[in-house]
This record gives C-alpha cells, structure tokens and sequence, in this order.
C-alpha cells in the first residue's frame, strides 16, 4: 500500500503554466515602475501606474519583497529596490578588473597559503562590485551572496567600503582601523569563533583597488601581528597584477 507520502513523492511535478509567465512579466514590470518612480513608491501609486486591481499588486510586491528584490522603506508606507536588484545591476555592469590573477601573482598567493593555516583570499574592487579573483580552494569563502549583500559583516566587505568613500560607521570606523594598523579585521560577524583580516592591494596613487585577506580562528584575526605583516608583503607583491 503506497502511503500518502509516497503518492505525493511519486506525483509529477506541474508544468508551468500559461499564466505564470504573465505574472513573471507583471512582477518584472512592478520593478521598473518601482525603479522610475522612487523609492517610497506606495502600492497605491504602483496599482494606479500600471493599471492592476489593487489585489495582485499587493500579492507581487509581497512576492518581491520576500525574496529581496524589494524592501519596504523604514515607516513600512512604501517600497524601494532591494538587494536583488543592486547584486544584477553589478552583475551586468561592465568591469573594469581582471577575471583572474596572471600566473605569478597566484604563485605568490599560493606560497603564502602554504605558511598560513586559514583561508587566503584575492578580491578586486570595481565601485561597489566586489569580484574574487582568487579563492582558497582548500578554504573557500564562507558565503559569497552575504558578503554582496552585507559587505560590513566582512573585512573585505569593509575595505571595499573604505575604498568607495561610503560614510557609514563601518566604513568610518574601517578608514580609521586602517590608517592605524593598516589592515581591517572582523570577528564573530558571520560564524562564533572566527574572523577574517584583510589587507589592502594599492594602486601606484595609494587608492584601494582591492584587497587579500585571511579567514580563520577568532585569535588568530585579533592576535595576528605576524600573520597582518605577512599580508601586508605579499599584498605588495600581488597588488601590481591587480590594478
């Protein structure tokens, strides 16, 4: 006797519909709206711009904000893009970074991760977009979507802000880090226990065009004088080949 479990396991999974696309198309166009109206559009406006009874508004904005494309503003009164939109935007923009490190600035890399027991990480800036450029394979980065999403939570993601100028705390309280120690560390930001401290990588007019960093224990980010000075000297190394 096949239970009901086992009858829903075995039930074909339903094709997709000929509705589905219009509704993909529907969301998409709330998303335009969205982005040429403003942030702080209300579901109100959104309804009367694009001619949709107030019901299925509500329903696709509930949609794209639970899967972040939008964000309701702080008073809850209305929406703007969310972090979604911001990750396809720098997607499709153009780059102005290398896909990959030439040979010997992996090389240099590569030896430093045979002294440094942890991660060793490449990134490039270019504005906001954060690219690996090259990635510990035997330690590889926790969680790529977050530090896009929060760069705070990182010490990557705070040197990219440094970089870019922002003014928020993390970046004021980063720019200072820097300036003192000349690296960025963070701790207990994503995982209990453990951190990351990341180095900047200079163009030849002292700006920021990306960073190497390390991820491991807790008192190795906090007590690593020795390993922030090996950083430092291979970051020096790798640093032409980036910018």
């Amino acid at each position: 006797m096949i239970g009901m479990a086992d009858a829903r396991a075995s039930r074909p999974q339903a094709a997709l519909s000929a509705r589905q696309p219009r509704a993909i198309h529907s969301a998409l166009t709330v998303l335009e709206a969205v982005a040429e109206l403003g942030a702080g559009v209300t579901a109100r406006e959104l309804s009367e711009r694009l001619g949709l009874p107030r019901a299925t508004t509500y329903r696709l904005l509930n949609l794209l904000v639970e899967d972040e494309y939008l964000v309701r503003t702080p008073d809850l009164s209305g929406f703007t893009l969310g972090a979604k939109v911001a990750q396809l935007a720098a997607a499709a923009a153009p780059s102005h970074v290398p896909a990959r490190l030439p040979t010997l600035a992996r090389d240099l890399v590569a030896d430093a991760r045979l002294s440094v027991r942890g991660g060793v990480h490449v990134a490039a800036y270019d504005d906001r977009r954060l690219q690996l450029l090259d990635e510990d394979p035997d330690f590889p980065f926790s969680d790529p979507a977050r530090l896009a999403r929060e760069p705070e939570r990182f010490a990557l993601g705070v040197l990219m802000l440094v970089a870019v100028g922002d003014n928020g705390p993390a970046a004021s309280a980063g720019a200072a880090e820097l300036a003192q120690s000349g690296g960025i560390r963070r701790v207990d930001m994503t995982s209990p226990g453990y951190g990351c401290l990341a180095v900047p990588l200079r163009r030849s007019d002292g700006g920021i065009a990306g960073g190497l960093a390390f991820s491991g224990p807790r008192h190795r980010v906090l007590d690593g004088d020795d390993l922030l000075a090996r950083l430092r000297r291979v970051a020096d190394g790798v640093a032409p080949y980036v910018t």
